[in-house]
């Protein structure tokens, strides 16, 4: 399933209409916390478009340069993203909680505070689902965890995240804005912008741990693996898989390369029409293997080199 730009487009358009009544509203009560509410939807703002861009180029087509195409350009503009929500989200929000802490300053009237927040919270929340539901259309039966850990689809697992730390992080901040404001404490106020601060660095490393292991390279699971093997050794052309390698350069993008061996007989002719029947077979029955490739070899003397008959991937 390719990446659902429709998650994209809510966040987008949710985060851009909260940042600015986040800063007007932060204008007029002096909050610390919807300051870095603002920061956060902002950047948030800014990372959908990156996201966008980097689904747009990678759906290029090869070309001399890229012979393979360009599906890790989504991978990149991720890990870009992650790297924003790092130093921009989180690094700004805590120093601008540092600051209040040293400099507070008592919430003037909550009121606007809560509407913004509310509304918010709404939007956000909206925009969480719908993310939800599109992660969710692609995980099966799987934990959460172990989803986002084997999910190749970065647009879709980022947005999940970014939403769920802008409802995360709106909590916080309203309850840094009634405590502050009950209490008549400035601190709490400071304190709940460090909070949002944390929540953002701690999700921007999870994110950046994800996109890097897919932009360096991941294959597919040793299930798939084990499908792709038997599919291959039906033909009857085939003694044995010795080797198989794979590698996701997109969600939907996937390279296979196999070390094959056919029976001895077989001529260089017979063999070739075997590894298109082969490329034909796994295909259909798996069209995001996009390149796939077999080179045929002997038999190796050395049996620790043979897969078993699971298969393995590599």
């Amino acid at each position: 399933m390719a990446s659902s730009k429709t998650p994209i487009y809510t966040a987008l358009a949710a985060n851009l209409g909260i940042a600015t009544t986040k800063f007007i509203a932060a204008s007029i009560t002096g909050s610390s916390a919807m300051i870095s509410e603002g920061i956060h939807s902002l950047v948030d703002t800014l990372n959908e478009l990156l996201l966008l861009l980097g689904l747009s180029r990678s759906q290029r087509p090869p070309d001399q340069k890229r012979p393979f195409g360009y599906g890790r350009e989504q991978y990149f503009w991720a890990y870009v993203v992650a790297l924003l929500i790092f130093a921009v989200g989180g690094g700004v929000s805590f120093y601008e909680g540092v600051t209040h802490m040293q400099h507070p300053e008592l919430i003037k009237d909550p009121f606007w505070n809560y509407i913004v927040l509310g509304v918010a919270f709404t939007l956000d929340g909206y925009s969480l689902i719908t993310a939800w539901r599109a992660f969710n259309a692609t995980r099966g039966d799987q934990s959460l965890w172990a989803a986002i850990k084997d999910s190749k689809d970065s647009a879709t697992f980022t947005i999940l995240f970014e939403d769920a730390s802008d409802v995360l992080g709106l909590i916080i901040a309203f309850l840094g804005v009634f405590l502050g404001h009950t209490f008549n404490n400035p601190y709490l106020d400071g304190l709940a912008s460090i909070l949002i601060g944390l929540l953002l660095v701690s999700v921007a490393v999870v994110l950046a741990r994800e996109s890097k292991s897919l932009l360096l390279g991941e294959g597919v699971s040793p299930q798939l693996s084990a499908q792709l093997v038997a599919l291959t050794e039906a033909d009857p052309a085939v003694l044995k898989t010795i080797q198989i390698a794979t590698i996701y350069l997109g969600p939907e993008e996937i390279t296979l390369v196999q070390s094959v061996n056919f029976h001895a007989e077989l001529t260089t002719d017979a063999i070739n029409q075997a590894i298109v029947r082969i490329h034909a077979s796994i295909q259909k029955a798996f069209p995001e293997i996009k390149h796939p490739f077999i080179q045929p070899v002997a038999m190796p003397e050395n049996s620790d080199m043979l897969l078993p008959r699971t298969g393995v991937s590599h």
